[in-house]
């Protein structure tokens, strides 16, 4: 057991794997057996010289255990057998190469599927479907890595995990890029026809709809592309069908007339989503409303950004309480240049009194809050444009005119019929399509909607309740009042690229068909195909009826509703897949579109499954340039992933990404930070080459031994020596700090905790110690390192792979291991032993050699000069493991061995020796006579000298001054106060070591 200097605790219970096998009571001889080399064992056989390290006898006195750790830290018997495959690493990890291989390699093998033997809960991902006509961003590198990381942890704890990709038919993307290439080859898409031109897309995709998985695969994302999906793949738009019918039969279906978003130049309604809004420079366009019957100089003072929407205004507003106003309630306005058409002046609180004139025009067909108030107030609705944006009949004179030619003709009369007041610049904030450009026009159209307060309800009770846990917390509010204050949802969008809505009108003859405009009529039915509603339409409306299916498609965002569960066989209730993994465990995704697609999910999932689609929802933030700047082509600062990839390699795009923010945090992308993360891929080869390097003195046996060792036991780590014990303690430490972060989300934290454990502790501090040991006579001391190197070294591995899945899989496969690939590992075990005492001598041994460098460095001691020193421990136990680690503290701290000593009490001061205090009962007394250039020191501390006191001199200047006193804040002058005592301070410090310097200078040539 552990002695009392070695005091041991475990947090939590420990774990082992089910096939460990505990290795007991070996004796001295079996050790030698189990570690040492053949040839040493013949050497000792033969009367050669072998000595065991005192802590090697005094650890088998203590417990008659293998007195070091790989005997007992064998999990399970193995076969030894000669010419083990020992891969060579190249000197760099070649990333452009390495990364297409090992992906390849993965997905050949079959390791992104679900293990159909996987004991623990699924875990499942939907990947949110990246539009066909997409290429890669950051903004799917973060998607991708965060969701790459989550899948790659579940896997390796054991979960039955999928992650399902695909892709997004994106019908007004696609359509436009099609169309696009359809002009410059002279044609257009009407021109083809529906059924030619829906060919034509599909071809497209065929040949270009592949790039944007291709380069997911070179971001790592281990998906299940045997169950790869496409919205409108057969499976996929029979959901649709099926979730279209089922609302319907609701009742939550219906077709009217509502203000949309219109696109004149894709002829379609489009989404919210589908419009983005500029700050641009325009006009504010003030006139003169005349009151009808009342004379030419009574008018109400009116301004407008669109003075062609003039022509469809039914009405004037005022505020009721505005004084200027309220005479006017009640009469009538003549709208301008419209032949003399009367509106009414109105009375509504919606009018801001302090905006603009405090009069506002009310134009329903052509403004969205102006349809508001028109619907509210029962006002006529009249439609002013045609679909392509040129005004039409009811505009009078200006029809035919496109509006923003209608515009200036329009302003042009006003000003010549004296209505106009004033022109002034002004900046508007105009609506444009995300994919053609052009503004968009708010339209009063004839569509399908779902009403979507039903479908709401439940989703509001499914966060409520934590059937849904929405992270960050904080975007619980923008879901609910999104969802609180939800509008009925337009779903049809008049395009051919895309699932057409499964409604199809019925007429009475082939005639009155062809003669209704696109097919349309009072009569329809809704089925899931075509012999369902000739079915349906026979039996309702007679034998003889004739069917035309709806030409417009639904939107896109409807089939991305159904994602969750369509790609998993639903409406088959029944599939395999779809009792098997649903519903989902997590959706990640984007903040930005929380309500636009996250809780349509949530509703269809709810209304059409009867359950919530997903357990957890993690949004992410966007990825920004360094200085937070959205990154836009206008800026010039768009990243490309790819180029990063080829640059830097993909685990330090994907470690930087998955560590560079907390979940719902925006990233700002420094190149600085991913130029550090392949620094610590570098070190990550570098250590494993290291480790290699020592793994070549073992021979096969070792090699075999070494793919099971295991330190988790309190048996295994008390006989190691302290380095030993302190760094497998850390791991422990940091295997349940990172698991625990995993657990949490916090992928930051994981990843963080992971990189300073590796760097900080194993490369900086373990690998540097082990070296005494490794290159040392002792064999058996070697061999403990090596193991120690590799069991470590393994498990950091593990810790990382899930953000760094390339260089971590490539350096496991050259180490000693147990299984096939690194991707389907096991995660370290938790609750793992952990000797505090250990921790804390070990921290004290880093103090020493902190506190020797610290001198060394301050006295300009030459690097590679050894020097002597005396430690000074109080505590008997602590003495014991520093002095055991004499040889290591040396190497670190460029000691002279011979010349250490470990004393209990300070020896009496020396003027030519320094004392440095490392902490409570250890210090470090060193005899710097002689060790350094004392007339270099003495100039270099006379320059630093006159700097100080030339900085004191300007501020103790600035604080005499009474102008300085009586002009500067008091917050100025206190932090001139504050330079001044700081300066003084450091003052006497060189003061000081000017002394030290000159006394040490006079001990020498006394």
């Amino acid at each position: 057991m552990f002695s009392s200097s070695r005091t041991c605790s475990t947090s939590g219970r420990e774990k082992t794997s089910p096939q460990s096998v505990a290795v007991k009571n070996m004796t001295p001889s079996c050790l030698l057996r189990v570690l040492v080399p053949k040839k040493t064992l013949m050497s000792m056989a033969h009367g050669q010289r072998f000595m065991l390290q005192p802590w090697n006898l005094s650890m088998h006195k203590a417990s008659q255990r293998c007195p070091f750790s790989v005997a007992a830290a064998m999990t399970e018997p193995v076969n030894i057998s000669s010419g083990v495959a020992r891969p060579d690493l190249p000197k760099n990890f070649q990333a452009a190469e390495a990364e297409p291989r090992i992906y390849k390699w993965w997905e050949e093998h079959g390791y992104f599927k679900p293990n159909p033997n996987a004991e623990g809960d699924p875990f499942v991902i939907a990947m949110p479907p990246p539009n066909v006509t997409g290429r890669l961003h950051m903004g799917h590198a973060m998607t991708a890595t965060i969701e790459d990381v989550m899948v790659r942890y579940a896997r390796m704890r054991g979960r039955k995990t999928l992650w399902v990709p695909g892709t997004d038919h994106a019908g007004i993307a696609t359509q436009s890029v099609v169309e696009k290439g359809l002009a410059k080859e002279g044609t257009t898409r009407l021109a083809l026809g529906r059924e030619a031109f829906t060919q034509k897309v599909w071809a497209w995709r065929k040949e270009y709809g592949g790039f944007i998985t291709e380069q997911l695969r070179r971001l790592g994302a281990s998906c299940d592309w045997s169950r790869e999906r496409f919205t409108l793949d057969d499976g996929l738009s029979a959901a649709v069908a099926e979730a279209f019918v089922r609302l319907h039969e609701q009742g939550l279906v219906y077709r009217g007339s509502y203000m949309v978003n219109w696109s004149p130049a894709m002829l379609t309604a489009v989404s919210d989503l589908e419009v983005e809004y500029s700050e641009e420079a325009g006009f504010l366009f003030y006139f003169k409303y005349p009151i009808a019957d009342m004379g030419e100089d009574e008018f109400l003072p009116v301004a407008t950004t669109r003075p062609e929407t003039i022509l469809g205004d039914t009405a004037v507003a005022v505020h009721p309480e505005d004084e200027r106003y309220k005479k006017y309630i009640g009469k009538e306005c003549v709208v301008p240049c419209s032949g003399g058409r009367r509106i009414p002046i109105i009375a509504d609180e919606y009018v801001d009194r302090e905006f603009g004139t405090g009069a506002l025009k009310i134009t329903p067909g052509h403004d969205v809050n102006d349809y508001e108030i028109g619907r509210r107030r029962g006002l006529p609705m009249i439609n002013i444009m045609n679909k392509d944006a040129t005004l039409n009949a009811a505009a009078g004179k200006y029809a035919g005119l496109d509006r923003f030619k209608a515009r200036k003709t329009l302003w042009a009369d006003m000003e010549e019929l004296g209505l106009m007041i004033k022109k002034e610049n002004y900046t508007v904030r105009a609506p444009r399509s995300q994919r053609s450009g052009e503004i968009i026009e708010p339209l009063v159209s004839e569509q399908w909607f779902v009403k979507m307060a039903p479908l709401a309800e439940p989703a509001l009770k499914a966060v409520a309740d934590k059937q849904i846990t929405i992270l960050p917390e904080r975007f619980e509010k923008v879901y609910n009042n999104w969802l609180d204050n939800i509008k009925d949802w337009c779903v049809s969008r008049q395009l051919w690229w895309g699932h057409r809505i499964p409604v199809w009108y019925v007429h009475d003859s082939e005639e009155l068909a062809q003669a209704a405009e696109g097919g349309v009529s009072d009569r329809y039915v809704v089925a899931r195909n075509d012999s369902e509603a000739l079915a349906v339409a026979q039996e309702e409306h007679g034998k003889h009826v004739v069917l035309r299916q709806e030409e417009d498609v639904l939107d896109t965002w409807f089939s991305s509703g159904l994602w969750p569960f369509s790609t998993l066989g639903w409406p088959n209730v029944e599939a395999k897949d779809f009792k098997t993994y649903y519903p989902t465990q997590m959706m990640e995704t984007g903040h930005d579109i929380l309500f636009f697609w996250v809780a349509r999910m949530a509703m269809m999932g709810l209304n059409l499954t009867g359950q919530a689609p997903f357990h957890t929802v993690y949004l992410h933030g966007l990825v920004r340039d360094e200085k937070g700047r959205k990154m836009s082509k206008s800026l010039g600062n768009v990243v490309d992933p790819l180029e990063i990839i080829a640059d830097y390699g993909t685990d330090a795009l994907r470690f930087t990404v998955a560590t560079g923010s907390t979940v719902g945090q925006d990233l700002n992308l420094s190149m600085e930070r991913v130029t550090a993360n392949r620094n610590f891929t570098n070190k990550l080869w570098n250590a494993t080459k290291y480790a290699l390097l020592m793994l070549g003195k073992a021979d096969d046996a070792e090699w075999q031994r070494l793919t099971a060792v295991d330190f988790g036991s309190a048996d295994s780590l008390e006989a190691l020596p302290l380095a030993e014990r302190w760094i497998v303690s850390e791991l422990h430490k940091t295997i349940d700090l990172v698991t625990e972060r995993y657990e949490k989300y916090d992928f930051n934290q994981a990843g963080i905790a992971a990189y300073n454990f590796f760097w900080d502790e194993y490369a900086d501090w373990f690998i540097e110690a082990s070296k005494a040991r490794a290159y040392g006579d002792d064999p058996v001391a070697a061999a403990g390192a090596r193991a120690v190197l590799v069991y470590v070294l393994d498990r950091v591995l593990r810790l990382l792979h899930p953000f760094m899945p390339f260089v971590t899989e490539e350096l496991w496969q050259a180490l000693p291991h147990k299984g096939e690939a690194l991707i389907i590992a096991q995660w370290p075990s938790e609750g793992l032993v952990v000797d505090e005492g250990a921790l804390s001598a070990f921290n004290a041994l880093k103090g020493i050699v902190k506190a020797v460098r610290n001198a060394r460095a301050e006295y300009g001691v030459e690097e590679k000069k050894r020097v002597a020193a005396t430690l000074v421990v109080e505590d008997t136990a602590l003495r014991q493991q520093i002095m055991a680690e004499t040889q290591s503290i040396s190497l670190l701290a460029k000691l002279d061995p011979e010349q250490v000593s470990l004393v209990d009490c300070a020896p009496p001061a020396s003027s030519g020796s320094i004392s440095l205090v490392v902490q409570e009962g250890v210090q470090v007394v060193l005899p710097m006579a002689g060790l350094f250039d004392v007339d270099k020191e003495l100039a270099r501390l006379a320059k630093q000298r006159a700097k100080i006191e030339k900085d004191l001199a300007g501020v103790v200047a600035r604080l005499n001054n009474p102008k300085f006193l009586e002009k500067a804040s008091q917050e100025y002058v206190d932090e001139a106060k504050q330079q001044q005592a700081e300066a003084a301070e450091k003052l006497a410090m060189v003061d000081a070591k000017i002394q030290q310097t000159k006394e040490l200078a006079a001990s020498v040539n006394s």
